[in-house]
C-alpha cells in the first residue's frame, strides 16, 4: 500500500465547525464526506463519536450501519478506526455504580457497532476529562478490558490507547495489557506539546503503536498548522521505520481559516506524504 492510501482524514475535517469546536461528530454533512473525500483523492476515514446523542449516531444505528457500508461501497472508503471522544467526555472509571455501569454498557455498544461495519480499531483517549488520574482509576479501567478481552477478540477489534503519560508510565501502562488486542495511538502534536522526546517514545513503547494521527501543536499550545507548530515530523516518522509500523496515518489537522477544508487537507495529505516516504516510514 503506497504511502498516501495509508493517510486519512478524522472525520468532521472536511465539513464547517460544529458550534466552534475543532472536532465533532458532523450531523449536518457526514454523508457529504464521503463524496468529498472521494473527490480530494482519500480513501480512509476514521469515525469519531460523541457522548451526546450517542445512540443517534448512524453507527449506532441499524439502519445507520447499512447508510455507512453502502456509502463505503459507493465511494470506495474504508473506516478502519474510531476516535471515541464519547470515551474521554464520560469515563466509566471516573464514575461510580450505575452510572459506571450504563457507561460500561456504552463502551461495550460502541465496539458492537463498529464490529458491525468493519471498524477494527477504537481509539480511547486517555487525555483530558479521559486522563488517568490515580490507580484507582487505571485499575478500574484495566480489569475491565481484562474481563472483556475474549469479546474484543471475538469480534477483530483492537483497543488503542492515546495518552497524556510520558514514555515510561505510558509503557508500564500498556505493558498490564495483552498486545494481541491491545495498542497505542501515537499522537504527533499532542507528543510535541508535552515536550516529549520521540526517540525516548518509541524506545519505550514504539512496538506497541498501532495507530497514529497527524498534527502540529507549538509547547503547551493548541492545534496549528503543520510545520507552525513544535512537532519534529522528520524523527517521528524515522522512529517509525525504524520500528516497522505498518499502520494507518490519520490527518487530526487544523482546520481551514477560510472554509476550504478539502483544499486545506489535501495539502497536509501531500505534505505528510513526502516526509513519509523520505523517512521510509
Amino acid at each position: 500500500m503506497s504511502s498516501q492510501q495509508r493517510i486519512g482524514f478524522m472525520q468532521g475535517r472536511l465539513s464547517s465547525l460544529v458550534d466552534g469546536r475543532i472536532q465533532a461528530f458532523p450531523w449536518d454533512h457526514w454523508r457529504e464526506e464521503f463524496a468529498t473525500g472521494e473527490q480530494s483523492g482519500f480513501h480512509m476515514i476514521e469515525w469519531t463519536l460523541d457522548q451526546e446523542r450517542l445512540y443517534e449516531n448512524p453507527l449506532l444505528d441499524k439502519s445507520g450501519q447499512q447508510d455507512i457500508r453502502d456509502l463505503c461501497t459507493r465511494h470506495e472508503m474504508r473506516i478502519p478506526s474510531l476516535t471515541g471522544d464519547c470515551f474521554m467526555q464520560a469515563p466509566f472509571w471516573k464514575a461510580a455504580d450505575e452510572d459506571m455501569q450504563s457507561l460500561k454498557r456504552d463502551f461495550l455498544a460502541v465496539c458492537e457497532a463498529c464490529a458491525a461495519v468493519g471498524i477494527g480499531a477504537i481509539v480511547v483517549p486517555l487525555v483530558d476529562n479521559g486522563r488517568l488520574e490515580n490507580q484507582d482509576q487505571e485499575d478500574c479501567l484495566v480489569a475491565f478490558l481484562h474481563e472483556r478481552e475474549v469479546f474484543f477478540k471475538d469480534r477483530d477489534l483492537k483497543i488503542v490507547f492515546e495518552s497524556d503519560f510520558g514514555p515510561i508510565e505510558l509503557a508500564r501502562f500498556i505493558g498490564r495489557l495483552g498486545a494481541d488486542t491491545f495498542g497505542v495511538n501515537y499522537d504527533i502534536g499532542n507528543s510535541a506539546a508535552l515536550g516529549f522526546d520521540p526517540k525516548e517514545e518509541f524506545a519505550a513503547y514504539g512496538d506497541r503503536v498501532l495507530n497514529v494521527h497527524i498534527k502540529d501543536r507549538p509547547r503547551d499550545g493548541t492545534t496549528v498548522p503543520l510545520g507552525h507548530g513544535a512537532a519534529d515530523f522528520t524523527t517521528v516518522y524515522a522512529e517509525l521505520a525504524r520500528v516497522g509500523y505498518e499502520g494507518n496515518y490519520i490527518l487530526q489537522t487544523a482546520r481551514a481559516v477560510d472554509d476550504d477544508h478539502a483544499g486545506v487537507l489535501a495539502r497536509y495529505r501531500d505534505m505528510s506524504v513526502l516526509e513519509i516516504e523520505r523517512q521510509g516510514a
